[in-house]
């Protein structure tokens, strides 16, 4: 009999080295390389394959069938429900609610009819069960086992032909014998989540496989694990914080960058079908250093708050602390408005937030996050019946954007009044501009093509009206019990 070998394999890359080291020389981490067996068998002749059949590029081509969970944000993530069949992984931080995101939508789908099988590798049947009841869920054809034995599991899932929904918590926790290493390390997810999607495909069910995440927030096991499903969702917030935010970042069904928005409640997830006006809620209009951003989540608008605070600070290096938003960007905006604008800003420490918990990533909100740095830098408050959009340019130049007339719907449903954005070019793309839509009923359009714009803008607002200006209309009842209104 071959001895075996041994192997030092990093837990984060997957890379293999010959000897341990302590740092990956692949991704860099340190700590992360382990000692695996490897499989020593001699290479077999591989068998003969068969001849593959090639169709044409034309022809019939029908979308997948579809099974709506339920929920319609964890529906409209998806692309409209599950695909029989399909894998679909689901990370998030510790104790941010991907387990009752999960027991939620099997519960919802087994309601209707049909059979959904939860395979819990972390908590015990009774600890499952106490939570449904917690949450109010009652579903006859759920049905619950704790396992982490792969090879039990694959025997029940094989028997198991009527299953439409197959939930896997989690994915780390899965061990399979043959594998002479430790659940959570990379030859054992890889293997089993190989062997899992390949019982989802056979067998024709949806398999959900619940992720842990690393400290820096990337899936912990080997990156291939995300290739290998269809779909990759992020369940994002503070624990601290009642929002959660569910992100698809790879869907083969669908489209991706897509979101929805959920409450934690003490019966479990909520759903928030009005984000925008939910972002808005705890907004006051007649404080500096805010504005609203029309942005684009996916195919969704949604209303944020972008909030700045400026302190001075004599002692030569300035703070830079930022939340929800890239940092990189905010030192590029500052030297921005400093060069071209004349916003002195280097000897003042700058705080941004995006309220609600919600992370922007597009540069549409560089026109919003402008405006509020020139309302806190001038202690003015920005029109509170106006939403900002935009992207600036090194010169200082004010860039168009995708989606400019969801934006601006979204923002005239809730009640706005004005839109500030980018200039805009008749003719279209063919012009190299953007096609000059009609402006929503009620509001009304200021194009600007560069910041000075905006800050001779803000500064021709008198302080003392703006101090005394009417509340956002996203909170004008909100408002009232504060003496705003």
């Amino acid at each position: 009999m071959a001895k075996p070998s041994v192997r030092f394999v990093c837990q984060n890359c997957g890379a293999v080295s010959p000897k341990w080291a302590g740092r990956c020389e692949t991704c860099g981490e340190w700590n992360t390389i382990a000692e695996e067996h490897a499989d020593s068998s001699p290479n077999l002749k591989p068998a003969p394959g068969k001849k593959l059949e090639f169709v044409p590029l034309a022809g019939s081509a029908e979308p997948p069938p579809r099974v709506p969970v339920g929920i319609a944000e964890l529906d409209r993530v998806l692309g409209g429900g599950l695909v029989p069949g399909s894998a679909i992984l689901l990370a998030g931080d510790p104790g941010i609610g991907k387990s009752t995101l999960l027991l939620q939508a099997a519960a919802s789908l087994a309601k209707t009819g049909r059979r959904v099988l939860y395979i819990s590798g972390e908590e015990a049947i009774e600890q499952v069960r106490l939570r449904a009841r917690r949450l109010g869920l009652d579903a006859p054809r759920l049905e619950l086992a704790a396992s982490i034995n792969l090879r039990d599991i694959a025997a029940s899932l094989e028997a198991a032909a009527d299953a439409a929904l197959v939930v896997i918590d989690s994915i780390q926790t899965m061990w399979l014998d043959s594998i002479d290493s430790a659940p959570g390390t990379v030859t054992q997810v890889r293997a089993a989540a190989f062997e899992l999607i390949r019982l989802a495909k056979g067998k024709n069910f949806s398999v959900a496989l619940v992720g842990h995440v690393t400290k820096e927030g990337n899936i912990a096991g080997p990156r291939v694990l995300e290739h290998m499903v269809d779909a990759v969702l992020y369940f994002e917030g503070d624990r601290g914080h009642q929002f959660r935010i569910l992100r698809g970042v790879k869907n083969r069904f669908g489209a991706t960058d897509e979101i929805g928005v959920f409450e934690m409640t003490d019966r479990g997830l909520a759903e928030v079908t009005n984000p925008s006006a939910l972002f808005l809620a705890e907004r006051r209009g007649n404080i500096s250093g805010s504005a609203v951003f029309a942005g684009l989540e996916g195919t969704r608008p949604v209303l944020l708050e972008i909030q700045c605070l400026l302190a001075a600070n004599p002692g030569g290096s300035p703070r830079r602390s930022v939340i929800g938003w890239d940092s990189n960007r905010l030192s590029m905006l500052l030297a921005v408005l400093e060069a071209r604008c004349g916003l002195r800003l280097n000897a003042t420490d700058v705080y941004l937030n995006v309220a609600g918990g919600l992370r922007i990533s597009e540069p549409a909100a560089d026109l919003a996050v402008a405006a509020a740095l020139a309302s806190a830098a001038s202690d003015t408050p920005t029109d509170p019946a106006c939403v900002f959009f935009g992207e600036v340019g090194l010169s200082g130049e004010v860039r168009q954007v995708a989606q400019a007339e969801a934006r601006l719907k979204e923002a005239q449903k809730l009640g706005f009044e004005t839109a500030i954005l980018p200039r805009r070019v008749a003719g279209g793309s063919r012009a190299g501009g953007q096609r000059r839509a009609p402006a929503p009923e009620g509001l009304r359009l200021v194009e600007i093509g560069h910041l000075a714009d905006l800050l001779a803008r803000n500064a021709g607002r008198p302080g003392n009206a703006a101090r005394t200006a009417k509340p956002s209309p996203a909170t004008a009842g909100a408002d009232s019990a504060a003496g705003n209104i």
